[in-house]
């Protein structure tokens, strides 16, 4: 059995937990999340906690975790929220914001045009920075995967979009005899 899931999770002043069978809908003060538990896998709440629970066959056990870190994920987003920021590196690369679209200019013929996902709050700073945040941890982090995968940072001038606060292992370029 999953160590973290013998812990209960706690809950903050202002989140509500309601479980309908498989369905697990967290409300907080940022919104509403809801959650599918793994097949097998039950949640009980308290006032101030909640606490995954198999049933009785063992084949379910490794959901737990998976299932707890998830309600964990959920209670943090709507109390606090995800965010991630990326950043462009290189001449010419810039971002911008028309409507519901972010629409990046990194060094194509074309600039590539991203539909923000509803639920998702994205900003971009000094042309070169994107802040995107939101209560659905995958959704964010899936969002800003999608951003660094139209131009991931390369390994000789660095230049592409990268995490900020992410190390790109730099290669030694060609040497002269």
């Amino acid at each position: 059995m999953s160590r973290l899931a013998k812990k209960p999770a706690i809950l903050p002043k202002g989140v509500q937990v309601t479980v309908s069978g498989s369905k697990v809908d967290v409300k907080g003060p940022k919104g509403a999340l809801t959650l599918i538990l793994s097949a097998g896998v039950n949640l009980e709440v308290d006032k101030e906690e909640a606490k995954v629970v198999a049933t009785e066959n063992l084949k379910h056990l490794p959901f737990l975790g998976l299932d707890k870190s998830r309600l964990d994920n959920a209670i943090i987003g709507v109390t606090d929220g995800f965010k991630k920021t990326l950043e462009l590196v290189g001449v010419g690369y810039r971002a911008a914001l028309k409507g519901n679209n972010l629409d990046l200019s990194l060094g194509f013929s074309h600039t590539c045009e991203l539909e923000i996902p509803t639920g998702l709050k994205v900003e971009v700073e000094k042309n070169t920075t994107i802040h995107v945040s939101g209560i659905d941890k995958a959704l964010v982090g899936q969002f800003s995967a999608t951003i660094r995968s139209k131009r991931p940072p390369e390994p000789y001038k660095g230049k592409g979009v990268k995490y900020v606060g992410e190390y790109i292992k730099r290669k030694a370029g060609k040497k002269a005899k």
